[in-house]
């Protein structure tokens, strides 16, 4: 009995290690399968939103309200996700594991990945349309993989006890900057859309596969000792919850960054530099900043936050107003300031975390503060705002939230002692800062041009310094900064009436003097006219003068099509080319923005119109979506002239958009196409869809001479025309007009497949 006994005690502590060895083993390999499935779920999220959205364009045309709105759709999908993952925290661990396993199940019914049949009218409004076709199209791929993060970060935690899951979500935004990155540079010029929504299809079954995976290595109840455990109940959490201000404050460090990010994207592609693609690196600066803020190694994290007050104060100050004639040197100021405050706040919002069992609830905050920062940036400035407000605004909040840290232990001395020392040093704080103010806005144009800006930037140093450590003086030197470099010449124009003018399609300033007026749309000039009298203001300017290639068509179409010549404009700006109208021809004008149309008819900041075309028949909303529902053979002549700044709309310049044109022209018909782009070769893309369509063309590269009139500009322009005889006839008129450079192994722009890399100068 005795040797039974001990046989049995032998075999069942065998077993006892065995299985304590498979255990380890399993404990060993499952962190990295909850790594690799956060990863790839949110690279699955980011490779989406830019892939919906492009294949949206056709359907809703190339507003950039689509892509705010779209954002917006994105960030409320992604809220809900982690509101989903909250109340899961309500049942057993192992159960949220079969309910999400079918969530998952469900959404895979909507693959695989793309825009679901619906017919849009021409003027649909992106606030209502993009919402409803994007979230019956992907909201149940996108809620599923976005519950992804908090949700597996749990299982971690309960998988296994005592390790902290926060890193993961390093992790996760690392996928996040991947899925980010790889659309424009590897997905988008290599596959066509078809084999996009393939290629997510596929990754969302890994991700599926990963999730199951997860799920097995959540422990099992066997014993009455853990019935109530983590794996059979929903155990009621063991830390104290979060007060409401400590959620408002989560809420606050999110929403910062998360405006910052849109706010920085709109100031660098408005008043810098508006180069395509660029909204990409924001983003995936904010992405990466978590990545850094959630490490477990803290040291680069902690660094960035211990410096970040003394950046955002020199940054953040000096870039309301920037360096004229250095746009990428102030482009890569403004992304290096968004980084710093997003590693900045992210970091503090992990050092004000919660317990493991709180994770979910943290989450939510932080998605529910990202969504309203969103929210802010894209919606509401717009509205509230004539310019970039929001980002001096969000500026100085990230200064009021930042750890004051860095604190310079000779000078913080000075700050010890009673409370009246304390008030006089703060006054002797104002006092400067009033002082500099007054000298910065006593003659703004001089000391934009440099006159006592030097100075003024190293009093500021100095007074940083100072203060570093202290939060209100710190605010008292971040705020005069902001007025001084560029807030207040700012204000000066806004405060001009019709100066300013902001859309959801851009921001246009109406400028010059007693001799000339521009309309700049961001940093590009969009319209030139001449003041002083009526020969004057009826000379088309710019881009459009008699000897460019869009005025030497205009020049000839009572030649070409005889005087009831039908002719179509794609873009208004601020009206010049209505001044080659001809009693009896048929005009008719696409506009997308209705502010521009304001502007250029109802303002009288310029009278192109008034002078030209009293009563002009102008279609508000996306051209291509108006075009279709033109009768055919309806125009002889189409000038497209649409971009926004420099950036590219691409629908406009795809095959099916070529066809589109051909068929509302005659067959006949002459189409312009204006490609003067300061960051872009678009003469590859005409000449492939020449080509592929069937089309004749003709570039006209129009230098003007040094003793040409004033207002004339360096312009691009394409013809193109079934008919021959138009090009030979257009070439005759005048002009160094010469065929089109075809890019060998360049692929024709198509509904499913465009990209600009290729094309970057």
């Amino acid at each position: 009995m005795t040797v039974r006994r001990q046989r049995d005690a032998i075999g069942g502590r065998a077993m006892y290690e065995g299985k304590i060895k498979a255990a380890s083993t399993t404990r060993v390999t499952t962190p990295l399968i909850f790594a690799v499935a956060i990863l790839a779920g949110s690279f699955l999220l980011f490779l989406v939103q830019p892939m919906v959205a492009r294949m949206a364009l056709p359907r809703l045309g190339g507003a950039p309200a689509v892509w705010n709105s779209a954002m917006l759709v994105y960030q409320a999908l992604l809220l809900g996700g982690y509101a989903y993952a909250h109340a899961l925290g309500r049942v057993p661990v192992r159960a949220q594991a079969l309910i999400h396993i079918a969530v998952l199940a469900v959404a895979a019914l909507w693959l695989p990945i793309g825009l679901i049949a619906m017919d849009l009218p021409a003027d649909a409004q992106p606030a209502l349309w993009v919402p409803w076709l994007l979230g019956l199209s992907i909201g149940p791929l996108f809620f599923a993989i976005s519950a992804q993060a908090p949700l597996l970060q749990r299982w971690f935690s309960v998988a296994h006890p005592g390790r902290d899951p926060y890193a993961l979500y390093a992790a996760s935004n690392l996928g996040s900057f991947g899925g980010l990155i790889a659309y424009p540079l590897l997905v988008e010029p290599g596959l066509a859309l078809n084999a996009q929504s393939g290629l997510w299809s596929a990754g969302y079954a890994l991700v599926a596969v990963l999730v199951i995976t997860c799920a097995l290595a959540l422990p099992r109840a066997t014993r009455p000792s853990v019935a109530a455990g983590p794996a059979s109940a929903a155990p009621d959490p063991a830390s104290a919850a979060p007060a409401a201000r400590t959620v408002g404050y989560w809420i606050l460090l999110a929403f910062v960054p998360s405006g910052m990010m849109l706010a920085t994207t709109t100031y660098i592609t408005t008043d810098i530099v508006a180069m395509p693609l660029l909204w990409v690196i924001p983003l995936g600066l904010y992405l990466l900043s978590f990545s850094i803020a959630f490490a477990a190694n803290r040291t680069l994290a902690n660094a960035i936050t211990r410096f970040a007050p003394l950046q955002i104060l020199l940054f953040g100050g000096v870039m309301v107003g920037g360096f004229q004639g250095m746009p990428y040197f102030n482009a890569g100021v403004a992304l290096t300031l968004l980084f710093t405050i997003s590693v900045c706040l992210h970091t503090t919002m992990y050092r004000h975390r919660p317990a493991p069992d709180r994770l979910t609830g943290f989450y939510l905050a932080m998605s529910l503060g990202g969504a309203l920062g969103g929210v802010f940036a894209a919606l509401v400035a717009p509205v509230l705002f004539d310019w970039t407000w929001e980002y001096p605004l969000l500026v100085f909040a990230a200064g009021l939230l930042a750890p004051q840290e860095l604190v310079i232990a000779p000078l913080a001395a000075l700050w010890r002692g009673d409370a009246q020392r304390r008030r006089i040093l703060t006054l002797a704080v104002a006092l400067v800062i009033g002082v500099l103010i007054v000298m910065a806005t006593r003659d703004v144009a001089a000391f934009q041009a440099g006159q006592g800006r030097g100075a003024s930037f190293a009093v500021i140093v100095a007074i940083a310094l100072f203060v570093l450590g202290r939060r209100l003086q710190f605010a008292l030197v971040l705020g005069g900064a902001l007025v001084i470099f560029g807030g207040f010449q700012a204000a000066m124009i806004s405060w001009q009436g019709d100066a300013r003018t902001r859309s959801y399609f851009g921001i246009y300033t109406v400028g010059g003097n007693d001799h000339v007026r521009q309309l700049s749309h961001g940093t590009t000039v969009h319209g030139t006219q001449l003041i002083g009298s009526v020969v004057r203001e009826r000379t088309p300017t710019a881009y459009y003068v008699r000897n460019s290639g869009v005025g030497r068509a205009m020049l000839a179409l009572p030649v070409l099509y005889g005087p009831k010549a039908r002719v179509g404009v794609v873009g208004l700006g601020a009206g010049t080319l209505a001044c080659y109208a001809q009693p009896g021809q048929d005009w008719r004008f696409y506009e997308i923005d209705p502010a521009m149309v304001r502007i250029a008819r109802d303002t009288g900041q310029f009278s192109f119109l008034s002078r030209c075309l009293p009563d002009p028949a102008i279609v508000i909303g996306d051209a291509r979506l108006n075009l279709a529902t033109q009768a055919a053979d309806s125009l002889d002549l189409l000038a497209l002239d649409a971009f926004s700044s420099d950036s590219v709309p691409m629908h406009l310049l795809t095959r099916e958009a070529f066809a589109s044109y051909d068929r509302v022209l005659a067959a006949n018909g002459l189409l312009m196409v204006h490609i003067s782009n300061r960051f872009l070769d678009l003469e590859p893309v005409l000449a492939a869809a020449a080509k592929a369509g069937g089309w004749t063309s003709a570039k006209l590269l129009y230098r003007p001479a040094a003793n040409a009139p004033e207002g004339e500009t360096v312009s691009a322009w394409v013809a193109l025309s079934r008919d021959k005889s138009v090009i030979d006839t257009l070439k005759a008129g005048g002009g160094e007009w010469r065929a089109l450079t075809p890019r060998q192994g360049f692929t024709p722009w198509t509904d499913d497949y465009s990209t600009i890399l290729p094309l970057l100068k």
